[in-house]
């Protein structure tokens, strides 16, 4: 059994590899600081500009291997004085050799702070996922829940080092901002490299091998339930036996996405995006919180820009013209050779996965598959004439050999996937920009159709007829026009939203029921806000007591809303209804005749009779009712006593007419925005059919609430809701995206308002299948193998 000093020792070993990691790759950061510092010089500027580029290229000429030698120093003087960076030794000394003494802080000192933090910032936005994974292991080692503040494996404790070099090698904070988006790039770059090879280090060591950080949560003491076993991300949904934390207490081995974890906005206090619920249950807000601050959705957009810069990066080292094409974006024709060895690939293809028989499926197994894809890699390049298509070959065939070997696309759909590989390589050699942006048609095609088919347990869910015929029909449709490139691919995309759209609401057994459901609330919710939008105009001048107002606005508008959903607008219940708003705003304005109050008295019960059903049709409770009623009880015989004028005849004739004729009056539907402001409440929803979501989760962050918004039909996530963990497909979205529709594989619907949605994102209780697109993965394991062999490239 390990004992504390075991981890201990490795709690010290890890850190000596993660000085050491540093110090061996620092060299390359000087040497790339030296080239861009000389490549400056190439570059038009003025007077001023040229001459500070050419002393700062004098300058590290002389200084440089004094800066390489400080940072070097500081580091392993942090490693052998203590993991503090507060105490003596830990950085660089100054070469004054002066005794410090109290005095007021200088500009000099502010400006080495600020270069600082904003180095700590671009290592962190690149190595956030490593470091989060390097911290849970260390926090393992050393029976601590945190790193200290000034642990020297923190992105600020580097950052410090190698500013405070910098400055005591004699080179200026003028020449470190020239030269700032190189160092930011080549210092993030070697973190990620170093957290990266303690995080293999320690998981070969069985510290951890997968990580998971749910832990890391705080939930309060009205928290919702806990989180059930997540599936692993190496796939399968079993969770693999861990290491033994001290204690005997076994760690789970399951890895969510940080991202939806409550990571704060930079520059924003974590927190102050405002609660997702009235006061009186403020406390939700704080259920869940990751005990950290690191940057917001390193999965998303950003990162997926990211993976695609190092990428043509990685690739521009070995070949340059390859990155100059790609960043003109400009379209070139493939040689007449490549050109036709890509027709009999995509030919032989073709007739390898051809089914003979109706009904039958083609099924081929991944090894086969990567075999294939081997073979007709080297037929092609064989068939090439210039590097850049030989490099362009060898990249989409490891973006390939990625997704063949996904084990989450179900195996009768791999095969399609399979015949889009000569498509896009044709597309990839005439057009450059399909390495240098997530936006092309033909990434955005792969990953649509990957995320529908890619959910937690591959082997378990069958993909539906009708969606493997639409991703059959769209491959053959781009295989039919072989010469329109980026153009077919556009076209099948949109063709495939709007299949999408279409399948879940009609063609879907599961999802059917769920979506009409969802689409009703949305369509009662907005006739509800529009009709309280014109009944406030109606009624803004005229006098009528306020509590008849806040009826017709709050309850009324709801029941007319209900009634024209289910029988139509301009149906004889709908007209009953607004019959009776007209009636119930003439009998709560001023009666000063003995006519008009024995009208009111004999009139009052037949509408509240009438009242009564809109109220029940409504879903409103008997109770609820009972206390509307007393209500306008009160505010009618406040009307017999009210010294305001009547309303004229002529003028309630107007609101009669302008009753009658309201959903001509009423404004655009996509001008209605259904959030909290308007609708506090969709738990009157609520059914045996349809579970409406109206709390839970932390209170979102603007970061959130855009990803909640960027969520697409058809993505599958694992949902902690009302004590069941289970996946779900994101169905339905309505206008706006303000309401979203989750249902089980067994049919099981949640309806979400945006805000609730992105608190349930904000506190990890709905979490993505995959914790990035298809081509993005696909992507990051082609740069892990062009990373070991780049010579490929060329081959």
């Amino acid at each position: 059994m390990s004992t504390s000093a075991d981890f201990s020792a490795l709690a010290g070993q890890v850190r000596r590899l993660y000085t050491e990691e540093l110090v061996k790759g620092m060299a390359g950061v000087v040497s790339a600081a030296e080239t861009a510092a000389r490549n400056q010089l190439d570059k038009p500027a003025d007077y001023a500009t040229g001459q500070r580029r050419r002393n700062t290229v004098a300058a590290l000429q002389t200084g440089s291997a004094a800066w390489h030698q400080a940072i070097v120093g500081g580091l392993r003087n942090a490693m052998l004085y203590g993991v503090s960076a507060t105490r003596p030794g830990d950085l660089p000394r100054s070469p004054r050799g002066v005794e410090d003494k109290l005095s007021l802080v200088d500009d000099d000192t502010i400006e080495r702070e600020i270069l600082g933090s904003r180095l700590a910032l671009a290592i962190m936005d690149k190595a956030s996922w490593e470091f989060t994974d390097l911290r849970s292991r260390m926090a393992v080692l050393e029976r601590r829940e945190e790193l200290e503040p000034n642990d020297m494996m923190r992105a600020h404790v580097l950052a410090r080092i190698a500013v405070d070099a910098w400055c005591n090698a004699g080179l200026s904070l003028e020449a470190w901002r020239d030269l700032q988006q190189v160092l930011h790039e080549e210092l993030a770059a070697l973190g990620e490299s170093a957290y990266h090879q303690c995080n293999q280090w320690l998981a070969a060591h069985q510290v951890l091998p997968q990580v998971d950080l749910r832990p890391m949560i705080k939930r309060g003491s009205q928290g919702a339930s806990s989180f059930g076993a997540l599936p692993s991300r190496a796939g399968g949904g079993a969770s693999t036996p861990g290491v033994l934390l001290p204690g005997n207490q076994p760690a789970t081995l399951a890895r969510s996405r940080p991202a939806v974890m409550g990571y704060a906005t930079p520059g924003m206090p974590r927190g102050s995006a405002g609660a997702v619920r009235p006061a009186q249950h403020a406390g939700l807000a704080d259920e869940t919180r990751l005990m950290t601050a690191a940057t917001p959705l390193p999965r998303g957009g950003d990162h997926a820009e990211a993976v695609l810069g190092r990428l043509n990066k990685l690739v521009g080292r070995q070949l340059p013209e390859f990155t100059e094409s790609t960043q003109r974006g400009t379209s070139r024709s493939a040689s007449p050779g490549l050109t036709a060895a890509i027709g009999l690939a995509q030919q032989g293809i073709q007739r390898r996965f051809r089914v003979t028989q109706p009904g039958a499926q083609a099924s081929v197994s991944p090894p086969t598959l990567i075999e294939d894809l081997q073979q007709r890699k080297q037929v092609l390049k064989n068939a090439a004439e210039t590097p850049v298509e030989r490099a362009t070959i060898e990249i989409v065939a490891l973006l390939f050999q990625a997704i063949l070997t996904e084990e989450s696309i179900p195996a009768t759909v791999r095969v399609w996937f399979a015949r889009l590989q000569m498509p896009v390589l044709r597309v990839a050699v005439g057009e450059p920009d399909f390495f240098a942006t997530t936006d092309h048609p033909a990434r955005k095609l792969i990953d649509r159709m990957g995320a529908c088919v890619m959910g937690f347990d591959a082997s378990s869910r069958a993909v539906g007829d009708a969606l493997e015929r639409e991703i059959k029909r769209v491959v053959q449709v781009v295989e039919a026009y072989p010469d329109t490139g980026r153009r077919v691919f556009q076209t099948v995309l949109t063709e495939f939203e709007k299949f999408l759209e279409h399948y879940f609401k009609n063609e879907n057994e599961t999802t059917r029921k769920g979506v009409s459901l969802a689409q009703q609330v949305e369509q009662r919710e907005t006739l509800a806000i529009q009709y309280t939008i014109e009944l406030r105009k109606m009624l803004n001048e005229v006098p009528v007591q306020e509590g008849v107002r806040q009826f017709l606005f709050q309850i009324w508008a709801d029941v007319l809303a209900m009634t024209a959903v289910k029988y139509g607008g301009q149906s004889d219940e709908t007209k009953n209804m607004k019959r009776a708003a007209a009636d119930l705003i003439w009998s709560a304005s001023a009666k000063v005749s003995r006519e008009d109050r024995a009208e009111v008295i004999r009139r009052l019960p037949p509408l509240l009779k009438i009242l009564r059903d809109g109220m029940a049709s409504a879903g409103v409770a008997p109770d609820k009712q009972d206390e509307q009623v007393r209500a306008l009880n009160n505010s009618l015989a406040a009307a017999f006593t009210a010294k305001a004028a009547a309303i004229p005849h002529d003028r309630f004739e107007e609101l009669m007419e302008r009753l009658e004729t309201l959903e001509e009056l009423l404004p655009d539907s996509q001008d209605v925005q259904i959030d909290e402001s308007t609708v506090l409440d969709l738990s009157g929803h609520e059914s045996s059919e349809l579970e409406v979501a109206t709390e839970g989760g932390s209170a979102p962050t603007p970061a959130m609430l855009a990803w909640a918004r960027e969520l697409q039909v058809g993505s599958w996530f694992m949902l902690d809701f009302r004590g069941r963990n289970e996946p779900v497909q994101l169905a339905w979205q309505g206008l706006r995206r303000q309401l979203s529709l989750f249902v089980t594989p067994s049919g099981r619907c949640v309806l979400f308002q945006q805000q609730r949605l992105a608190a349930f994102l904000q506190a990890g209780m709905l979490l993505p299948a995959q914790d990035e697109a298809l081509t993005v993965r696909a992507t990051r394991n082609a740069l892990a193998r062009l990373d070991v062999d780049p010579a490929r490239l060329l081959n």
